[in-house]
């Protein structure tokens, strides 16, 4: 198993393409192609090839480049990046010092020959699923620029989808890596819970927050979180777990694995596009059986109170002297989160520990749940309402009906692109397992792949010269 990422790092490795080399034709395409996208507000060229410089010089040196060797990769400006200000998406952190060094996962990227070559556009401080960013401008879905990319993270699935970067990192509050993976038609991973440092991230909700990966093979987000994974001393929220890497059981196979598509609220409020994807799972993954989870919908709720009360409390100093610098879409949202008494939230935690509890008696049974990403594809910029089975809803906070009560109990999804007919926008589904069971996952997604259910070829008008 392979894919684009790790084709460079062989050939690098094997002293067939040097690490400059590619470097270089990344950022001549990232500058001819990003106008069209708008995927990234920073490209660091002169760090680029400095580290690729270094990558070239340890080969010579007959030493080990690391196994993302040459790879270029971008982050969501929500990670430190030294020398830059971290921007979170906000005008507000354009005033803000420069980051003193880089975030733990990024020097994780790099300890690993990986090549970070900008940062990419998202909604303000990750409240969105759509990056509509009113100060970057929106960043535009490469299947189709009149749509919307996702969010928050993206950019970074963008800059995927378009073969601008192999590989992107990028954070999961509630559906902020899965949203963007499946509009985008790329592979997304949201590990579990703790799993990952989150140091030198920007917060949002720390009781929520996740960061991860975004490639378009299984190969490579594998190989992106291996790379990523390692225990962080300055991290205290992240869990004491040891790394297991998932490479080497991508080739095991489905067998002995349970799997069961969720019904219930996953089989309602979604489009006929969605219903086929998680049908075609599914029958790749022989789920016959359908379950329910029955604290589906009060664990989005409260995943809803948890966000808008820890957002608005993170934010209340700057919002009382600097209110209409920020995004317009978010002001009044942390405004009345912010507002959110203490009772609520502490009864939202307390139906959080029971959907969690829930979730777990139910997983005794399953090893994969399988589950709508999105209740559509990508829609157009600037769309407010969405219409699924008769009922109107708000178009944003819906793109999340599936992924965030999913959040709120901490468990690692892989989410998965099914790419529909020719002309048609992508769509994707949620692989869903237990915590610290990403391998399985790992494995069934590998089996979606190589059967031809699953795939993330990059979007058809940037296809000649992708990276």
């Amino acid at each position: 198993m392979s894919g684009p990422a790790l084709d460079i790092a062989a050939r690098v490795r094997a002293g067939a393409a040097s690490a400059r080399a590619v470097t270089e034709a990344t950022l001549t395409r990232i500058g001819a192609q990003n106008p069209a996208v708008n995927a990234f507000t920073a490209v660091l060229s002169e760090r680029a090839l400095a580290t690729a410089d270094a990558v070239d010089a340890r080969i010579a040196a007959g030493q080990d480049p690391g196994p993302l060797a040459g790879v270029p990769y971008a982050t969501k400006n929500l990670f430190d990046l030294q020398g830059i200000p971290t921007l979170a998406g906000s005008r507000i952190r354009r005033d803000a010092p420069p980051a003193m060094r880089d975030a733990f996962l990024v020097r994780q990227m790099d300890a690993a020959g990986a090549i970070c070559v900008g940062a990419l556009n998202m909604d303000e401080f990750a409240y969105g699923f759509t990056t509509e960013n009113s100060h970057d401008g929106p960043c535009r879905n490469p299947h189709d620029a009149s749509r919307i990319a996702g969010g928050s993270s993206g950019g970074s699935g963008t800059a995927v989808a378009a073969g601008l970067v192999p590989i992107t990192l990028g954070t999961d509050t509630n559906g902020s890596i899965r949203v963007p993976a499946s509009l985008n038609g790329i592979f997304g991973l949201k590990p579990t819970y703790g799993r990952l440092s989150r140091h030198g991230s920007f917060p949002f909700v720390y009781a929520l927050d996740h960061v991860g990966p975004f490639a378009r093979s299984v190969a490579d987000l594998a190989a992106a979180y291996d790379a990523l994974q390692g225990i962080d001393t300055e991290d205290s929220h992240q869990a004491l777990q040891p790394p297991e890497l998932v490479t080497p059981q991508l080739g095991a196979g489905l067998g002995g694995l349970r799997v069961a598509r969720l019904g219930g609220w996953f089989a309602r409020l979604q489009s006929s596009s969605a219903r086929q994807a998680v049908a075609a799972v599914a029958e790749g993954l022989g789920a016959t059986a359908e379950v329910e989870w029955a604290m589906a919908e009060a664990s989005r709720a409260a995943a809803f109170i948890i966000t808008a009360s820890e957002g608005g409390a993170l934010h209340l100093p700057t919002l009382r002297t600097r209110l209409e610098e920020y995004e317009p879409l978010i002001q009044d949202r942390l405004l009345a989160g912010a507002l959110i008494p203490a009772a609520w939230v502490g009864h939202a935690q307390r139906v959080r520990a029971k959907a969690r509890d829930a979730m777990r008696v139910l997983m005794t049974d399953w090893d994969i749940l399988i589950a709508p990403a999105t209740p559509v594809p990508a829609t157009p910029i600037g769309q407010e309402l969405l219409v699924l089975d008769g009922v109107e809803l708000p178009l944003r906070p819906s793109m999340g009906l599936f992924t965030q009560p999913i959040s709120g109990v901490g468990l690692p999804v892989v989410t998965v692109p099914v790419q529909r007919v020719e002309g048609a926008l992508p769509i994707g589904v949620q692989l869903i397992g237990k915590p610290w069971a990403e391998a399985l996952l790992f494995r069934a997604a590998a089996v979606l792949e190589a059967a031809g259910i699953c795939a993330a070829p990059v979007a058809p008008a940037f296809a000649e010269g992708a990276i």
